[in-house]
């Protein structure tokens, strides 16, 4: 191994501190094979073979990498979060333009009509409808006139009114777009943060995996699989799932065929499909697909969304992980979920106690 692989690995080491060998009973790893001892015939001063990598130093690298990528599913949701706010924000300005469009029109017209109204006066000779009925002298032309006087002076408090109405709701529009505005640039500046720390993220545990070894790699898959099945292993030791025994809704069993179907496509940070997805972008299309539209993001489903009891979960639920839920899978069935992992996974079925269970939440409610 490399100096700066072998560096890597103790900087995995230390950010861990002080990590113990698996220590759990009956736990199944080999022993690493010893380093050899040099005979007493070596060559004085000569290169000794490289220390191997023991299952502690990928134990180390194991944890690094899980909080690398955690680390990165956390930024992706913030970036969803942004994304999905972004769009909103885009439509709100959009319909707000449309509507200072149509009202600048009907300004127009009103003020059209209120010059219309002032000529008319002024034909008049300046004299008011009023001074004009005072001044006639046939009775019936009088009480005539009389009603069409009224219906001017109305008419023309509400032509007023509705020029004033127009003029403020027009000022409002213009209020709410800059404020709309200011918001979208908000999220722009997040969503910019957001994506620089998922690359850092990633790229960091890119190289921290390209360091290893093929056959390391291989052992530390397998840690990562022994590690899931020792989590998945406590959870159906509980009993929960003999508890477990709801049936999927019309809609839930049109969610799990869309999210089943997507089994092999590639994770991508911020994806929603067709070809790739994150593990929010997964879940929202599969109950998109379903006719019942979801928040975008792990956080937002969290919150949003009924929760439910464990005990009470069937297939097409939501099972939030972590507890700044940060990853989401779908509930598909005898104790398992279909998810999207992280970069370099893709959509697969996992055991639905792998993961630290925050919540159950249920679309469909």
């Amino acid at each position: 191994m490399g100096t700066g692989r072998r560096g890597l690995i103790t900087i995995a080491v230390t950010v861990v501190c002080a990590v113990t060998v698996l220590a759990a009973p009956g736990t199944a790893f080999a022993s690493p094979t010893p380093s050899p001892t040099p005979s007493a015939s070596a060559t004085p001063g000569a290169s000794s073979a490289p220390t191997p990598v023991t299952n502690k130093d990928l134990e180390a690298v194991r944890k690094k990498l899980d909080r690398l990528y955690h680390e990165a599913s956390v930024a992706t949701d913030a970036y969803n979060l942004a994304e999905d706010k972004a769009e909103r924000q885009s439509a709100e300005i959009v319909s707000l333009a449309q509507k200072i469009v149509k009202g600048k029109k009907k300004l127009a017209e009103l003020r059209k009509r209120a010059g219309a109204a002032a000529a008319a006066q002024y034909r008049n000779g300046g004299l008011p409808d009023e001074a004009h009925l005072v001044l006639s002298d046939d009775p019936a032309q009088f009480l005539d006139g009389a009603g069409r006087v009224i219906q001017g002076e109305r008419a023309t408090k509400g032509l007023l009114a509705e020029l004033n109405r127009t003029q403020q709701d027009l000022e409002q529009y213009a209020k709410d777009a800059s404020a709309q505005w200011e918001r979208l640039e908000t999220n722009r500046k997040a969503r910019a943060k957001a994506k620089a720390k998922i690359k850092k993220q990633i790229s960091a545990a890119e190289k921290l995996e390209s360091e290893l070894e093929a056959e390391e790699k291989e052992r530390l898959a397998e840690l990562e699989r022994q590690a899931a099945l020792r989590a998945q292993t406590e959870w159906l030791d509980s009993g929960i799932l003999d508890a477990i025994d709801g049936e999927a809704s019309a809609r839930g069993k049109k969610a799990v065929a869309y999210a089943t179907a997507q089994l092999g496509k590639p994770y991508e940070w911020g994806a929603e499909g067709p070809g790739t997805f994150d593990c929010s972008g997964l879940t929202s299309q599969a109950w998109a697909a379903a006719g019942r539209p979801i928040p975008r993001t792990s956080q937002e489903q969290w919150k949003q969304l009924k929760r439910i009891a464990v005990e009470d979960m069937r297939p097409g639920d939501l099972i939030i992980y972590n507890d700044d839920a940060s990853h989401v899978g779908m509930y598909v069935g005898d104790g398992a979920i279909v998810h999207a992992p992280r970069p370099g996974r893709t959509v697969t079925v996992a055991g639905a106690g792998s993961m630290p269970i925050l919540a159950v939440v249920r679309p469909d409610i």
